[in-house]
């Protein structure tokens, strides 16, 4: 593996961005070194989560669904954004039912079936789509909760070398504010490859526009597997073809 070649920049929670590098083939990740620099924190907020009164809880994140499991017996109907968003509150005991990849698709399907009872969006401290008052506007029963802060952080000094010495970083980026943090951080003169989940977490990047841009065809871990392989392979092909000179 060469040192100086092309990296993976991950900047994801710890957890989540080793769920998703466990998600790409063995043969890539032999040929391509992992740089994780989480730039969020993920942290439960001292809040009780009462589900008293609650028919069914909305998770649109795998955090929402790690920190409402820990300490909270009950387990009830959970409408999820997202199939691995699904699939950890099905493992975690939740009555979990999968309704789209995107806030917007779960406001849409939840509008489509009217779900009678009260219904509550766990969340962090930085949410955007704005379920609960969207569903409360059409007539459905929903509040939301922060149960989890999101903390920014800095790159690791691993990563700030890379960024310094111009090697080239393949950077998944799976959020706006991610993605905005991490170009606030930054230098102008990176050597980048980005990849961005939608075109949301595109729009965010200006400063970086000199660099390669890529963006998800669906907002799903699948999908940025399948582009993040097609990039890599591009740039691991280039580093071992041999010179012309």
């Amino acid at each position: 593996m060469n040192e100086n070649g092309p990296a993976l920049l991950m900047t994801r929670p710890r957890e989540a961005a080793q769920r998703f590098v466990e998600l790409l083939p063995p043969n890539l990740c032999a040929n391509l070194p992992i740089i994780y620099s989480p730039l969020l924190e993920i942290s439960a907020l001292p809040v009780m989560t009462d589900l008293g009164g609650v028919d069914a809880v909305i998770f649109t994140s795998g955090e929402g669904v790690r920190v409402a499991s820990d300490g909270q017996p009950l387990r009830i109907r959970a409408y999820c954004v997202g199939e691995r968003t699904t699939k950890a509150a099905r493992l975690a005991g939740w009555n979990a039912q999968y309704s789209g990849d995107t806030a917007d698709a779960l406001v849409a399907a939840l509008q489509a079936d009217a779900p009678g009872g009260n219904l509550l969006h766990l969340h962090g401290e930085y949410t955007r789509g704005g379920v609960a008052k969207r569903l409360s506007d059409t007539g459905i029963s929903c509040t939301g909760m922060a149960i989890y802060r999101q903390e920014l952080s800095s790159f690791t000094a691993e990563a700030d070398t890379a960024l310094a010495t111009q090697r080239l970083l393949i950077v998944p980026l799976f959020s706006p504010r991610t993605a905005a943090h991490f170009a606030s951080l930054c230098p102008e003169n990176a050597h980048l490859s980005l990849i961005a989940m939608s075109e949301q977490v595109a729009e965010v990047m200006p400063r970086l526009q000199s660099g390669a841009r890529h963006v998800s065809k669906f907002p799903t871990a699948e999908a940025m597997v399948e582009l993040v392989c097609d990039v890599a392979q591009t740039w691991l092909r280039v580093e071992t073809e041999p010179s012309e000179d």
